[in-house]
């Protein structure tokens, strides 16, 4: 499928019609997207944020302790008729505060094409879910929804910037048997923040940081009515 895009370009640049070439052409895994935003432009646009596993090993690898990770049918099952998926498999190694970054980009890009901020949803797993905390935190938009997926933990990095907050309407799933992890809300980035909307759920599944390898309605069907703003 190929995609049909119209950027309203009110900067009428050379050099800008180029970079939302470059940001908004990404390269997807195993869905195809389409992307209309004056005819036919689905409700939702979802980014969605692989663990650190996959980044540095091909999909069909098996973690040594948690097995293949069911990339395609996480992505399957956040797909519907009102959602495009954005998503892409990671380099090995990437820097998580310039991935961000970038991501932060297309995001305005879309916003560019007429999407409006509160339509598009920024997803993360593990790594990726920490990823997303940068996004929020860099975006500062009071109006993305975010869903971090076993992304909060004691030993955080993020915990030695005493200044870090946290921005949007954020959903936060931890597993009760994952090794180490912590209630994003006792977290100190939490409690720097002023969030309007927030919602914190504990899955206990016994498969600790193994869940989030897996397609399970646990987490997935709670993520899907956040993006579609069934709070």
């Amino acid at each position: 499928m190929k995609f049909d895009i119209c950027l309203k370009n009110k900067r009428n640049t050379a050099h800008l019609n180029y970079m939302l070439f470059r940001l908004i052409f990404l390269h997807l895994l195993f869905l195809p997207l389409a992307i209309s935003a004056q005819n036919t432009a689905p409700k939702e646009y979802v980014f969605f944020l692989h663990n650190k596993f996959l980044e540095g090993h091909p999909l069909d690898e098996p973690h040594p302790k948690y097995g293949i990770s069911a990339y395609t049918a996480i992505l399957e099952k956040l797909q519907s008729k009102n959602t495009v998926i954005i998503a892409e498999k990671r380099k090995p190694d990437t820097d998580p505060k310039i991935y961000a970054k970038k991501i932060i980009l297309k995001i305005d890009s879309l916003n560019l094409c007429g999407v409006p901020f509160d339509h598009i949803s920024i997803i993360g797993t593990s790594q990726g879910g920490y990823i997303a905390q940068y996004i929020s935190r860099y975006a500062k938009n009071p109006r993305l929804k975010f869903v971090f997926i076993g992304s909060s933990f004691k030993n955080d990095s993020m915990n030695l910037d005493k200044k870090f907050r946290l921005y949007g309407k954020i959903l936060s799933i931890n597993e009760k048997t994952d090794v180490g992890a912590e209630l994003l809300s006792r977290q100190l980035r939490f409690k720097n923040s002023n969030l309007k909307t927030f919602k914190e759920i504990t899955l206990n599944t016994g498969m600790e940081h193994g869940f989030l390898f897996r397609a399970l309605d646990d987490w997935i069907i709670p993520t899907n009515n956040w993006i579609n703003n069934n709070l």
